[in-house]
């Protein structure tokens, strides 16, 4: 169903968020998943021409910057748009929310969407068993407020720290154990092997949470870690 249809918080350009239900992903499990998506370009071609900022703002993993974004946009994303474009949605009834966990984010950041919108979904779902996650820290339109439902992606230690200034809980990659801060916790998908659904801390209010890259991604973040904090 569609949760919004509207200009981007990002930069003014119209987008969709689409909520879906039931999914394959077995670390999220049974969670309601919601794919923010420009509304007038497929995710595969906003990519090529950039487009995907209205979507993904300033993340550095954004693919139309260069960005390694695991999420492949020519699957799930450019499904969810087709199905959009022929209609196939109904506007949003938010009683369908009701206890239900939500993956605010499948694709494109919950901060693109004006808090207004999530609000509805926010009253009726399950609130504290709920992930979302969010780059925009720093852009001039980031409404904070998203932060109550929303971790903030922490590249490097020193945005972590900014966010923890702030009051903001933080996801972040490190390369190694080694590289943990006191007042973060391994991601229990890791440590314990919970599914997202299971684990319920990425919420926004609940914790600091650190999840360790693996094999040729850990020196790349290692590396990366280095770069930004000469430049922050």
């Amino acid at each position: 169903m569609i949760i919004y249809d509207g200009p981007s918080v990002l930069d003014g350009v119209p987008i969709v968020a689409i909520a879906t239900f039931g999914t394959a992903n077995d670390k999220t499990r049974d969670m309601a998943q919601v794919w923010i998506l420009c509304r007038d370009m497929a995710p595969h071609h906003a990519i090529v021409a950039g487009a995907d900022v209205s979507v993904c703002g300033q993340c550095p993993k954004r693919r139309g910057n260069g960005g390694d974004c695991y999420v492949i946009p020519f699957q799930a994303p450019l499904a969810v748009w087709t199905a959009y474009q022929n209609h196939n949605y109904p506007d949003m009834d938010p009683g369908a929310f009701t206890g239900r966990q939500v993956r605010f984010g499948a694709y494109g950041d919950p901060a693109a969407v004006p808090f207004d919108a999530w609000a509805p979904v926010i009253e009726s779902c399950d609130i504290d068993g709920s992930t979302g996650y969010t780059h925009q820290m720093a852009h001039i339109n980031f409404d904070y407020r998203i932060t109550m439902f929303c971790q903030v992606s922490a590249d490097t230690p020193a945005i972590a720290r900014r966010a923890w200034s702030r009051g903001y809980k933080t996801f972040r990659t490190a390369g190694d154990a080694s590289q943990r801060m006191p007042g973060e916790i391994e991601c229990l998908s890791d440590s314990a092997g919970l599914s997202c659904a299971e684990c319920q801390l990425c919420d926004g209010q609940t914790a600091n949470i650190v999840i360790t890259a693996h094999g040729s991604r850990s020196r790349s973040v290692k590396q990366h870690d280095v770069i930004r904090s000469i430049n922050i």
